[in-house]
Protein backbone atom coordinates (compact mmCIF):
# COMPACT_ATOMS: atom_id res chain seq x y z
CA UNK A 1 0.00 0.00 0.00
CA UNK A 2 1.78 3.11 -1.13
CA UNK A 3 2.33 5.56 2.00
CA UNK A 4 0.00 8.31 0.12
CA UNK A 5 -3.11 7.09 0.81
CA UNK A 6 -3.66 8.08 4.00
CA UNK A 7 -7.55 6.64 4.65
CA UNK A 8 -7.83 5.15 8.20
CA UNK A 9 -10.02 1.96 7.03
CA UNK A 10 -6.66 1.12 5.01
CA UNK A 11 -6.44 -2.62 7.44
CA UNK A 12 -9.91 -2.74 6.19
CA UNK A 13 -9.35 -2.32 2.49
CA UNK A 14 -10.96 -5.45 0.21
CA UNK A 15 -7.90 -7.36 -1.22
CA UNK A 16 -8.80 -4.98 -4.85
CA UNK A 17 -7.68 -1.88 -3.43
CA UNK A 18 -4.37 -3.07 -2.44
CA UNK A 19 -1.70 -0.92 -4.62
CA UNK A 20 2.23 -1.79 -4.75
CA UNK A 21 5.56 0.31 -2.99
CA UNK A 22 6.92 2.05 -5.55
CA UNK A 23 9.86 0.04 -7.31
CA UNK A 24 11.13 1.60 -10.42
CA UNK A 25 13.70 4.68 -11.38
CA UNK A 26 10.98 6.31 -12.68
CA UNK A 27 9.26 7.25 -9.83
CA UNK A 28 12.81 8.41 -8.36
CA UNK A 29 13.54 10.42 -11.28
CA UNK A 30 9.23 11.99 -11.64
CA UNK A 31 10.51 13.05 -8.10
CA UNK A 32 12.90 14.70 -8.43
CA UNK A 33 12.32 16.38 -11.52
CA UNK A 34 9.22 17.35 -9.60
CA UNK A 35 11.26 19.44 -6.94
CA UNK A 36 13.84 20.47 -9.52
CA UNK A 37 11.14 22.81 -10.68
CA UNK A 38 8.87 23.40 -8.30
CA UNK A 39 5.57 21.65 -9.32
CA UNK A 40 2.77 20.57 -7.81
CA UNK A 41 1.28 17.34 -8.54
CA UNK A 42 -1.86 16.08 -7.42
CA UNK A 43 -0.31 12.74 -7.18
CA UNK A 44 1.20 13.73 -3.85
CA UNK A 45 -1.54 16.67 -2.98
CA UNK A 46 -4.84 14.66 -3.42
CA UNK A 47 -3.08 11.26 -1.57
CA UNK A 48 -4.29 9.17 -5.04
CA UNK A 49 -3.61 5.71 -4.37
CA UNK A 50 -2.07 5.33 -7.81
CA UNK A 51 1.56 7.34 -7.33
CA UNK A 52 3.63 4.40 -6.97
CA UNK A 53 2.12 2.46 -10.01
CA UNK A 54 1.52 5.64 -12.31
CA UNK A 55 5.19 7.13 -11.46
CA UNK A 56 6.91 4.04 -11.87
CA UNK A 57 5.56 3.48 -15.04
CA UNK A 58 6.10 7.27 -16.14
CA UNK A 59 2.62 8.76 -16.03
CA UNK A 60 3.35 12.16 -14.03
CA UNK A 61 0.22 14.45 -12.42
CA UNK A 62 1.32 17.92 -12.66
CA UNK A 63 -1.36 20.39 -10.82
CA UNK A 64 -1.29 23.97 -12.14
CA UNK A 65 -2.67 27.59 -10.74
CA UNK A 66 -0.77 26.75 -7.10
CA UNK A 67 -1.58 23.95 -4.80
CA UNK A 68 -4.80 25.54 -2.91
CA UNK A 69 -8.03 25.54 -3.73
CA UNK A 70 -11.04 28.09 -3.50
CA UNK A 71 -13.50 25.29 -3.04
CA UNK A 72 -13.35 23.16 0.22
CA UNK A 73 -15.60 19.77 -1.45
CA UNK A 74 -15.45 17.12 1.11
CA UNK A 75 -14.02 14.25 -0.55
CA UNK A 76 -10.96 15.79 -1.78
CA UNK A 77 -7.42 15.84 0.28
CA UNK A 78 -6.52 19.25 -1.87
CA UNK A 79 -5.65 21.91 0.41
CA UNK A 80 -8.42 24.62 1.09
CA UNK A 81 -7.43 28.40 0.86
CA UNK A 82 -4.12 30.16 1.53
CA UNK A 83 -4.41 31.09 -2.65
CA UNK A 84 -1.70 33.07 -3.89
CA UNK A 85 -1.33 35.35 -7.26
CA UNK A 86 -1.00 31.94 -10.45
CA UNK A 87 2.77 32.25 -11.15
CA UNK A 88 2.68 34.24 -14.38
CA UNK A 89 5.98 31.67 -15.99
CA UNK A 90 3.74 28.41 -15.32
CA UNK A 91 2.43 28.25 -18.36
CA UNK A 92 5.68 28.69 -20.45
CA UNK A 93 7.51 26.24 -17.03
CA UNK A 94 4.88 23.56 -17.67
CA UNK A 95 5.68 23.45 -21.60
CA UNK A 96 9.06 23.58 -21.04
CA UNK A 97 9.19 20.56 -18.86
CA UNK A 98 6.58 18.55 -21.22
CA UNK A 99 9.08 19.50 -24.06
CA UNK A 100 12.12 17.12 -22.01
CA UNK A 101 10.30 14.38 -21.33
CA UNK A 102 8.86 13.57 -25.09
CA UNK A 103 5.47 12.52 -24.24
CA UNK A 104 2.55 12.21 -26.99
CA UNK A 105 -0.37 12.89 -24.28
CA UNK A 106 -0.79 15.38 -21.42
CA UNK A 107 -3.41 15.98 -19.10
CA UNK A 108 -3.75 19.44 -17.81
CA UNK A 109 -6.08 20.75 -14.61
CA UNK A 110 -6.03 23.33 -11.90
CA UNK A 111 -7.82 23.53 -8.73
CA UNK A 112 -10.77 25.75 -8.58
CA UNK A 113 -9.81 29.73 -8.40
CA UNK A 114 -13.02 31.30 -7.79
CA UNK A 115 -11.18 33.99 -6.12
CA UNK A 116 -9.93 34.95 -9.68
CA UNK A 117 -12.12 37.44 -11.82
CA UNK A 118 -12.02 34.71 -14.51
CA UNK A 119 -11.36 31.25 -12.46
CA UNK A 120 -7.98 31.35 -13.97
CA UNK A 121 -9.18 31.05 -17.81
CA UNK A 122 -6.63 33.16 -18.93
CA UNK A 123 -3.64 31.02 -17.60
CA UNK A 124 -5.36 28.24 -18.75
CA UNK A 125 -5.30 29.42 -22.02
CA UNK A 126 -1.36 30.37 -22.21
CA UNK A 127 -0.70 27.05 -20.60
CA UNK A 128 -2.53 25.25 -23.64
CA UNK A 129 -0.90 27.32 -26.42
CA UNK A 130 3.08 27.66 -24.88
CA UNK A 131 2.64 23.01 -24.93
CA UNK A 132 1.80 23.55 -28.79
CA UNK A 133 5.05 25.60 -29.26
CA UNK A 134 7.15 23.61 -27.39
CA UNK A 135 5.51 20.15 -28.17
CA UNK A 136 3.16 20.39 -31.41
CA UNK A 137 2.88 17.05 -31.12
CA UNK A 138 1.43 16.61 -27.64
CA UNK A 139 -2.05 15.78 -27.64
CA UNK A 140 -3.97 17.83 -24.86
CA UNK A 141 -6.75 17.14 -22.20
CA UNK A 142 -7.88 19.88 -20.11
CA UNK A 143 -9.40 19.04 -17.06
CA UNK A 144 -11.00 21.96 -16.25
CA UNK A 145 -13.77 23.50 -13.35
CA UNK A 146 -17.10 24.67 -13.70
CA UNK A 147 -15.97 28.19 -13.49
CA UNK A 148 -19.05 28.83 -11.57
CA UNK A 149 -21.16 27.99 -15.18
CA UNK A 150 -20.41 31.06 -16.86
CA UNK A 151 -19.64 29.24 -19.83
CA UNK A 152 -18.06 31.92 -21.72
CA UNK A 153 -15.06 31.19 -19.70
CA UNK A 154 -15.39 27.55 -21.03
CA UNK A 155 -15.78 28.70 -24.50
CA UNK A 156 -12.21 30.33 -24.54
CA UNK A 157 -10.56 26.96 -23.32
CA UNK A 158 -12.52 25.14 -25.70
CA UNK A 159 -11.73 27.91 -28.29
CA UNK A 160 -7.63 26.96 -27.44
CA UNK A 161 -8.21 23.80 -29.22
CA UNK A 162 -7.69 20.57 -26.57
CA UNK A 163 -7.99 17.36 -28.01
CA UNK A 164 -9.92 16.33 -24.93
CA UNK A 165 -12.17 18.35 -22.68
CA UNK A 166 -13.01 16.93 -19.25
CA UNK A 167 -14.66 18.05 -16.68
CA UNK A 168 -15.69 15.77 -13.42
CA UNK A 169 -19.27 15.42 -12.21
CA UNK A 170 -17.94 13.71 -9.61
CA UNK A 171 -20.84 12.22 -8.08
CA UNK A 172 -24.80 11.77 -8.61
CA UNK A 173 -27.04 14.64 -8.67
CA UNK A 174 -28.54 14.07 -5.08
CA UNK A 175 -25.32 14.06 -3.61
CA UNK A 176 -23.69 17.12 -4.82
CA UNK A 177 -24.83 19.24 -2.45
CA UNK A 178 -23.16 16.85 0.03
CA UNK A 179 -20.14 15.64 -1.78
CA UNK A 180 -19.19 19.12 -3.29
CA UNK A 181 -21.28 21.99 -2.03
CA UNK A 182 -20.01 24.80 -3.55
CA UNK A 183 -20.40 23.17 -7.21
CA UNK A 184 -24.11 22.32 -9.41
CA UNK A 185 -24.84 19.73 -11.24
CA UNK A 186 -26.49 21.84 -13.87
CA UNK A 187 -23.14 23.91 -14.41
CA UNK A 188 -20.97 20.94 -14.79
CA UNK A 189 -23.21 19.46 -17.38
CA UNK A 190 -23.39 23.00 -19.39
CA UNK A 191 -19.70 22.54 -19.07
CA UNK A 192 -19.89 18.98 -21.03
CA UNK A 193 -22.89 20.37 -23.36
CA UNK A 194 -20.43 23.17 -24.30
CA UNK A 195 -17.39 21.49 -24.97
CA UNK A 196 -19.65 18.68 -26.78
CA UNK A 197 -20.89 21.11 -29.07
CA UNK A 198 -17.43 22.17 -30.45
CA UNK A 199 -16.44 20.11 -33.27
CA UNK A 200 -13.73 17.66 -32.79
CA UNK A 201 -13.51 17.72 -29.42
CA UNK A 202 -13.57 14.39 -27.92
CA UNK A 203 -15.86 15.07 -24.52
CA UNK A 204 -14.71 13.43 -21.50
CA UNK A 205 -16.48 13.07 -17.53
CA UNK A 206 -15.68 10.74 -14.15
CA UNK A 207 -17.86 9.69 -11.08
CA UNK A 208 -16.85 8.11 -7.70
CA UNK A 209 -19.00 5.91 -5.93
CA UNK A 210 -19.13 4.49 -2.67
CA UNK A 211 -20.57 7.55 -1.64
CA UNK A 212 -23.97 6.59 -1.02
CA UNK A 213 -25.46 6.34 -3.92
CA UNK A 214 -27.97 3.89 -5.93
CA UNK A 215 -27.53 2.01 -9.29
CA UNK A 216 -30.23 3.57 -10.88
CA UNK A 217 -28.85 7.50 -10.03
CA UNK A 218 -25.41 6.12 -11.49
CA UNK A 219 -27.59 4.57 -14.79
CA UNK A 220 -29.47 7.96 -14.97
CA UNK A 221 -26.09 9.71 -14.63
CA UNK A 222 -25.05 7.95 -17.05
CA UNK A 223 -27.73 9.07 -19.26
CA UNK A 224 -27.79 12.52 -18.44
CA UNK A 225 -24.15 12.43 -19.81
CA UNK A 226 -25.03 10.54 -22.99
CA UNK A 227 -28.02 13.45 -23.81
CA UNK A 228 -25.34 16.16 -23.78
CA UNK A 229 -22.50 14.30 -25.59
CA UNK A 230 -20.11 12.56 -23.45
CA UNK A 231 -18.31 10.23 -25.00
CA UNK A 232 -15.62 8.79 -22.09
CA UNK A 233 -16.95 8.39 -18.35
CA UNK A 234 -14.00 7.41 -15.76
CA UNK A 235 -15.67 5.25 -12.72
CA UNK A 236 -13.61 4.32 -9.61
CA UNK A 237 -13.75 4.32 -5.85
CA UNK A 238 -14.10 6.98 -3.40
CA UNK A 239 -11.09 6.46 -0.61
CA UNK A 240 -11.27 8.28 2.24
CA UNK A 241 -8.46 11.08 2.28
CA UNK A 242 -8.58 11.28 6.43
CA UNK A 243 -10.45 10.93 9.35
CA UNK A 244 -11.95 14.73 8.44
CA UNK A 245 -13.18 13.51 4.71
CA UNK A 246 -16.47 11.86 4.22
CA UNK A 247 -16.63 8.24 4.87
CA UNK A 248 -16.48 5.59 2.58
CA UNK A 249 -20.10 4.08 2.67
CA UNK A 250 -19.86 0.80 0.65
CA UNK A 251 -16.94 -0.75 -1.21
CA UNK A 252 -17.86 -1.43 -4.87
CA UNK A 253 -16.93 -4.99 -5.79
CA UNK A 254 -15.05 -5.04 -9.04
CA UNK A 255 -17.68 -7.14 -10.87
CA UNK A 256 -20.27 -4.19 -10.23
CA UNK A 257 -17.69 -1.66 -11.86
CA UNK A 258 -17.99 -4.03 -15.06
CA UNK A 259 -21.89 -3.91 -15.22
CA UNK A 260 -21.61 -0.36 -15.20
CA UNK A 261 -18.80 -0.30 -17.81
CA UNK A 262 -21.10 -2.53 -19.69
CA UNK A 263 -24.47 -0.83 -18.95
CA UNK A 264 -22.52 2.94 -20.19
CA UNK A 265 -21.43 1.43 -23.13
CA UNK A 266 -25.22 0.09 -24.27
CA UNK A 267 -26.57 3.55 -23.41
CA UNK A 268 -24.37 4.97 -26.00
CA UNK A 269 -20.79 6.61 -24.02
CA UNK A 270 -18.08 5.22 -26.69
CA UNK A 271 -15.97 4.37 -23.86
CA UNK A 272 -15.97 3.51 -19.89
CA UNK A 273 -13.08 2.73 -18.28
CA UNK A 274 -14.43 1.54 -14.59
CA UNK A 275 -12.49 -0.20 -11.72
CA UNK A 276 -11.98 0.51 -8.10
CA UNK A 277 -8.23 2.12 -8.51
CA UNK A 278 -9.49 4.34 -11.75
CA UNK A 279 -9.52 7.79 -11.66
CA UNK A 280 -10.13 10.75 -13.90
CA UNK A 281 -6.52 10.26 -15.39
CA UNK A 282 -5.90 7.34 -15.14
CA UNK A 283 -4.55 5.27 -18.73
CA UNK A 284 -6.36 8.83 -20.47
CA UNK A 285 -4.05 8.68 -23.07
CA UNK A 286 -5.84 4.91 -24.06
CA UNK A 287 -9.13 6.11 -22.69
CA UNK A 288 -9.00 8.83 -25.73
CA UNK A 289 -7.84 6.23 -28.15
CA UNK A 290 -11.15 4.20 -27.47
CA UNK A 291 -12.52 7.32 -28.33
CA UNK A 292 -10.80 7.63 -31.81
CA UNK A 293 -8.11 10.20 -30.70
CA UNK A 294 -4.88 9.47 -33.26
CA UNK A 295 -1.94 9.70 -30.58
CA UNK A 296 1.63 9.70 -31.86
CA UNK A 297 4.41 7.30 -31.18
CA UNK A 298 6.04 8.47 -27.71
CA UNK A 299 7.80 7.21 -24.91
CA UNK A 300 4.69 7.96 -22.28
CA UNK A 301 1.66 9.93 -21.47
CA UNK A 302 1.71 12.68 -19.01
CA UNK A 303 -1.26 14.14 -16.83
CA UNK A 304 -1.01 17.80 -15.89
CA UNK A 305 -4.27 17.20 -12.84
CA UNK A 306 -5.85 18.51 -9.79
CA UNK A 307 -8.55 18.08 -7.67
CA UNK A 308 -11.17 17.73 -10.18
Amino acid sequence: MTNNLKNVERKRLPGWLKTPLPTKNNFFRLKSLVQKYNLNTVCESASCPNIGSCWDAGTLTFMILGDSCSRACKFCDVATGNLITPNPNEPKIIAETLSKLNLRYAVITSVDRDDLIDGGAEHWIKTIQNIRIECPKIKIETLIPDFQGKMSLVEKICEAQPDVLAHNLETVESLQSTIRPQCRYEWSLETLRTAANKNNLIVKSSLMLGLGEKEEEVISTMEDLVDIGCQILSLGQYLRPSPQHLEVVEFIHPDQFLRYKNIGESLGLVHVEAGPLVRSSYLADQQAQAAGLKISSGTISTALNSCE
